[in-house]
């Protein structure tokens, strides 16, 4: 894996946990979900506990990409990380519309994305 794909990857997977710990907690079917997308993306325990301790920090924040395949990929992921413990908590629709905000993605296009999502 290139160093840019381990870039790619590495913060898709920080992104997941910040999404995660929006709600003030992370519950054994978010822990699931993230690990199972941390085996997805072809990276070990050590990026893991690496991507729960950014989550945990003080300076955790979403970190939107810039290429739309990969907002495409984060916006379906958030998603389904919001659905993994069945609650849609109000933190969590607020930090998923301001991601949708700042990376310009149209309501068509998030219903685009919603839809995928559910697949």
């Amino acid at each position: 894996m290139s160093e840019k794909q381990f870039s790619h990857r590495m913060r898709q997977l920080r992104n997941l946990v910040v999404m995660a710990m929006a709600d003030g907690t992370i519950g054994e079917r978010e822990v699931a979900f993230v690990a199972q997308r941390c085996h997805d993306l072809g990276l070990g325990e050590a990026e893991l506990h690496r991507a729960i301790r950014f989550g945990l920090g003080d300076d955790a924040a979403l970190e939107l990409p810039t290429d739309q395949q990969e907002r495409n990929e984060l916006m379906i992921d958030l998603v389904r990380m919001m659905a993994a413990d069945g609650k849609l908590d109000e933190s969590e629709k607020r930090l998923f519309a301001l991601a949708a905000a700042k990376m310009e993605i149209s309501s068509e296009q998030l219903n685009h994305l919603l839809d995928q999502s559910m697949e």
